[in-house]
């Protein structure tokens, strides 16, 4: 890539970087379903109105509103109020491993000793951290897991689907995960709905950061990227997600600059990139695994 494309891979990198800030900011202020019910919200509004879908595509588009929208990002927020930005970005990485052993049981698509080599190296990266002081507590951890879960099923999900663009699924799937959120806001949050009333500039900053920012912009311009470059050339620049977030914790919000956690990071990373090695027909790496 040209250096100004490298430069936009790296700019895109730390817009979602920030972003789990932002999100581990507003919660504080929002309760945490509802906040990405409202950030869905805005992004449905911006996009919707511009993109169609077809009768065709819309079951699997609402598959995707479940297991990306809900699943993904409802439980991250919810499991960021009790974990560290940092520390939640490296497990949420767990998602490639996750989606590489789905393949292979339900796509009957082939391991390879490198990526096998991969899982292992990933699950070693959370064995450090979990060794350290930072780990998250076990209500936390969970939601963290099946987050990264949903992620892995999506790309499942959309490697079946054709025909559907990247913009119009997110918008789309936005649109239909915002009744999915709102009634699990409604079942666990709904004795703090009042605090939508009080927000102060934390708490809206990151519903419109999360989904202009970070939704909009930031996929957008990584697609753009895609479309001009090949996925070898682009996808690695995502391994500087958990590293970036862990830095920005440390240093923007005071998050615990464990050493345990650092090299915990740079495992788990290493051994994602061995799985991302791997043929053109596994599920697509591209799919988004930020908040």
């Amino acid at each position: 890539m040209p250096l100004k494309h490298k430069l936009l891979a790296l700019a895109v990198i730390g817009v979602w970087a920030l972003n789990m800030i932002a999100v581990k900011l507003g919660i504080a202020e929002i309760p945490p379903m509802m906040m990405s019910a409202l950030r869905f919200a805005l992004v449905a509004a911006l996009l919707c109105p511009v993109l169609r879908i077809t009768r065709d595509q819309f079951f699997g588009v609402l598959l995707v509103s479940f297991t990306f929208g809900t699943l993904h990002f409802g439980l991250l927020f919810a499991a960021l109020a009790d974990s560290e930005a940092g520390t939640s970005a490296v497990i949420i990485q767990l998602g490639a491993p996750i989606a590489t052993l789905l393949a292979c049981m339900v796509l009957k698509e082939p391991l390879g000793k490198l990526r096998l080599a991969g899982l292992l190296v990933s699950v070693a990266g959370i064995g450090l951290i979990a060794a350290g002081p930072t780990l998250p507590p076990p209500l936390s951890l969970v939601l963290l897991l099946a987050s990264a879960t949903g992620w892995a099923v999506t790309n499942l999900i959309v490697k079946e689907l054709k025909g559907v663009r990247p913009m119009t699924m997110m918008g789309w799937s936005s649109l239909l995960a915002i009744p999915q959120l709102l009634a699990m806001s409604w079942v666990f949050e709904s004795d703090r709905w009042w605090m939508v009333t009080t927000a102060g500039w934390h708490g809206w900053f990151c519903v419109v950061y999360s989904a202009i920012g970070s939704s909009i912009i930031g996929y957008g311009i990584w697609y753009w990227l895609l479309q001009r470059h090949s996925i070898n050339a682009v996808v690695p620049y995502s391994m500087l997600n958990p590293l970036l977030t862990v830095v920005f914790g440390i240093v923007l919000i005071g998050d615990d600059p464990s050493p345990l956690k650092i090299a915990g990071a740079l495992v788990m990373v290493a051994g994602v990139a061995l799985i991302l090695r791997r043929p053109r027909n596994l599920p697509d790496p591209t799919l988004p695994d930020t908040a």
